[in-house]
């Protein structure tokens, strides 16, 4: 693929939450924080649980993207929080800025004309059809599922309340 700056705009706009996608920080904008361990029936994750395992899963993702050395959570144990709530009140802010710095190192690894998207991905683990770009539309998709259903529980615990 001789010029692959309109491919990386693209993936790049999904990664932000663009499109038809919700931004992740449009999903946990102004989150009431006695709400993030609420888990109201017919909910099976709290907020914090959500946005924990989003963290966890993306940050695992860009590491095995960029670091032959990485080694994987234990699955599926390693990505979700042992907890059903932050377990202090600074952890939530901490979640969602790691998170969205791990965001950002995602898009830099892909904004970066000297990274081949479509080579594999030079990790032990890695079978041929890991790439940089399938990579990185796991993360899309990934993190768009979970923004959905932190859509919907906010709503669910809106209602609840």
């Amino acid at each position: 693929m001789a010029d692959t700056g309109i491919l990386r705009k693209h993936v790049l706009t999904i990664l932000g939450g663009g499109g038809a996608h919700v931004g992740f920080d449009q999903a946990v904008a102004d989150f009431p924080a006695r709400l993030l361990g609420a888990k109201p029936p017919g909910a099976p994750h709290t907020v914090w649980q959500l946005v924990e395992h989003m963290r966890l899963a993306q940050w695992d993702i860009l590491e095995f993207s960029r670091d032959p050395r990485h080694v994987s959570p234990e699955f599926p144990a390693g990505y979700w929080p042992a907890t059903d709530a932050p377990p202090d009140s600074t952890a939530w802010q901490k979640s969602i800025a790691a998170f969205r710095a791990d965001l950002k190192a995602m898009e830099r690894l892909v904004e970066d004309p000297k990274t081949d998207l479509l080579a594999r991905v030079e990790h032990p683990d890695a079978k041929a059809k890991h790439t940089v770009l399938r990579e990185a539309l796991l993360v899309a998709d990934h993190n768009a599922y979970h923004v959905g259903q932190l859509v919907l529980l906010r709503r669910m615990l809106d209602a609840w309340e």
